[in-house]
């Protein structure tokens, strides 16, 4: 079918709350018709790994569109070099219809999938874990730990158990952490066979190995070499370096968290530490890295050129960003305060954002890091020698 033929892509009211909806059929359809579009054009073919591997089908079905999607980095380079966008009568947007499709995506592979869709839903996240999850761990410390001792100081060693124990602390943590752990991976196994993966693929260690250095360099977000075409139409850098400071920030304060659990658990040494051990100073290197990465994706997100036409993740984009914020910032406050009276409340406000993180990890915006692996590993995979 020639592309005068096909229909332009408006999609139905019902098709714009994709967090609702599985993988249906008629956003599965135009995403194929521009892809189709787009494969007979090819002047995108080097902004980003999306279009060489369009390049390597005919055809597209839902498993081709699902990867493709989530190959997509959201530089929106394509819609504004692209001379079929709308107003043109393709109406080839890109960026819009793929980003429907990865938060139809999590939807979808997430599970159980009546939690995945209501949460997908970007106020009832805002709610649960900025609201909701810190309001209740609060009140949970007034009622077991009492007014007096939440609001009293605490100094020295152990001070942070008088106010919530250590078993209280760690285990909602663990069993919370291991539930989102486990629906992320089933999601991304379900992921995988979608998409056309192999199960002996997924031990293929340098393979691997090439993919994780991409996620991490964030290699992609290069648009054509100059940056993404975020928050307009004009090249910059500013998006993939405050990506890189979340991500880094992310990254000091889990390795914080892991030494801190050694050091109490083989070392014997018990929290609130010294401002100069190695705890506080990865912790607070990623907190001040996320809070400043968060503001800055936050403004270029409120910056954002309103073409492409419509932003279907910003909700859920908004949310994980400040909820990021949130934690950074409470964790920051924490370590100023910790000798004062405010430490209790502080503490309790601090691992409430932390719950509403870890429930909501395979619902929300994180979980786009575990599908966008899941395409660049795929990517990866097909363009090996051994896949020609």
């Amino acid at each position: 079918m020639s592309p005068s033929r096909l229909s332009p892509g408006k999609l139905s009211p019902d098709e714009q709350s994709p967090g609702e909806l599985p993988l249906n059929s008629l956003l599965v359809t135009e995403a194929a018709r521009q892809m189709t579009i787009c494969n007979a054009c090819r002047y995108c073919e080097g902004y980003c790994p999306v279009f060489p591997a369009m390049e390597l089908r005919t055809a597209f079905d839902k498993g081709d569109i699902s990867y493709l999607a989530n190959l997509c980095h959201d530089c929106q380079t394509c819609y504004h070099a692209c001379q079929y966008a709308p107003p043109h009568e393709f109406a080839i947007d890109i960026p819009t219809v793929f980003a429907k499709l990865r938060v139809a995506t999590y939807a979808e592979h997430s599970r159980p999938r009546a939690l995945s869709r209501l949460l997908n839903k970007g106020r009832m996240a805002i709610a649960l874990t900025c609201v909701v999850a810190p309001i209740a761990v609060v009140l949970l410390t007034l009622l077991l730990a009492g007014v007096t001792s939440s609001l009293s100081a605490h100094r020295g060693p152990g001070a942070f158990y008088e106010v919530i124990s250590y078993p209280a602390m760690v285990g909602p943590a663990i069993a919370t952490l291991l539930w989102s752990a486990s629906v992320l991976a089933l999601g991304f196994l379900r992921f995988w066979r979608e998409i056309g993966g192999r199960p002996i693929q997924l031990l293929d260690l340098r393979a691997h190995l090439r993919t994780f250095a991409e996620a991490l360099t964030l290699e992609h977000m290069k648009g054509g070499g100059e940056g993404c075409t975020y928050p307009d139409e004009r090249f910059s850098t500013s998006r993939r370096t405050l990506h890189h400071l979340v991500a880094w920030g992310f990254g000091l304060d889990l390795a914080s968290t892991t030494v801190a659990a050694f050091y109490e658990n083989f070392l014997g040494r018990i929290a609130p530490f010294p401002i100069w051990s190695w705890p506080v100073v990865l912790g607070a290197s990623g907190g001040f890295a996320m809070l400043i990465g968060c503001a800055g994706l936050l403004a270029l997100k409120r910056r954002r050129d309103p073409d492409p036409s419509a932003d279907p993740s910003r909700a859920m984009d908004v949310s994980f960003l400040i909820l990021l914020f949130l934690i950074s910032a409470t964790g920051l406050l924490l370590l100023a305060l910790r000798d004062s009276s405010a430490m209790g409340l502080l503490l309790a406000v601090h691992l409430g954002f932390v719950a509403g993180l870890f429930l909501t990890l395979p619902y929300g915006k994180f979980a786009h890091v575990v599908y966008r692996y899941a395409a660049l590993l795929r990517n990866t995979i097909e363009r090996s020698p051994d896949a020609r």
